[in-house]
């Protein structure tokens, strides 16, 4: 079911189908919610999925700003008003961004969160992906015209304000990532657009973070390999940690579970 709703101004396009627990997919920057096409289905036997798409994307009016400040604003929002409850999130890209700023912001509204293909830093992106005087590619351009009520012209408008937005943000520090409470996926390929090395002092600074780097992928993973994507993108969501049996990293948090259940054994 398609529809509209109001966030502060902002007459943002959604869509939801499925049935179940919440998941909220947030699309890459300069495409829309049509991204998610090879994962949707899978989610949405699993899940009452909504898809909104940002300001300036998709179905939905450009009202000025683009930043990722403004963008997860706008989340927190369609959070509250449309869904409610404590959320799975979902975020690819600049969608990822911006589902990491909302988990900062309001832990409250995120309970599990699948950064895929996203930075916390612009310092994360490769050499030469963030650069103001590459041209988008023509296919992007195509498809922002067939949807969005601003008209194909308009899309150079929004993407040089995306491209003036990633030379400065996100600028998150570690310390801002280790008041993260969420559990969070990395996922990333292995090809990827952002550093490696970036995503992983992400997944060793969250909290309570697991890694998933998908072989021979690109940026665009979740299309390039989605059944893969997929099932570990749903075991994630849908179960519990398992217990490790040789835990490094997670040896503290292993030890105290183990000495919980020891007790309880007792």
């Amino acid at each position: 079911m398609a529809t509209y709703v109001d966030l502060n101004g902002v007459r943002t396009w959604f869509d939801e189908t499925g049935t179940g627990e919440p998941l909220v997919l947030l699309h890459p920057g300069l495409v829309d919610s049509r991204a998610f096409g090879p994962n949707l289905q899978a989610f949405a036997a699993r899940f009452r999925t909504f898809t909104p798409e940002r300001r300036g994307h998709g179905h939905t009016l450009d009202v000025g700003l683009i930043t990722f400040e403004l963008m997860a604003e706008d989340t927190i929002h369609f959070l509250e008003r449309v869904v409610g409850d404590p959320v799975r999130l979902l975020g690819w890209s600049d969608g990822a961004v911006i589902a990491l700023l909302v988990a900062l912001r309001r832990p409250d509204l995120v309970s599990r969160l699948v950064f895929v293909g996203g930075v916390f830093h612009h310092e994360g992106w490769l050499p030469g992906v963030i650069d103001p005087n590459n041209k988008p590619p023509e296919f992007l351009a195509a498809s922002y015209g067939e949807v969005s009520p601003d008209g194909a012209a308009h899309f150079q408008v929004v993407a040089e304000k995306l491209a003036r937005t990633h030379l400065i943000e996100p600028a998150l520090t570690a310390a801002d990532l280790s008041k993260v409470t969420s559990r969070i996926l990395v996922m990333l390929g292995d090809d990827d657009e952002v550093a490696l090395e970036h995503d992983l002092a992400l997944y060793r600074t969250l909290p309570d973070s697991e890694l998933a780097v998908i072989p021979g992928t690109s940026h665009g993973l979740l299309v390039e390999k989605p059944e893969l994507c997929n099932g570990i993108i749903l075991d994630f969501l849908c179960n519990e940690p398992v217990q490790t049996l040789a835990p490094i990293r997670r040896a503290s948090a292993s030890l105290g579970t183990r000495g919980t259940n020891e007790g309880a054994a007792q």
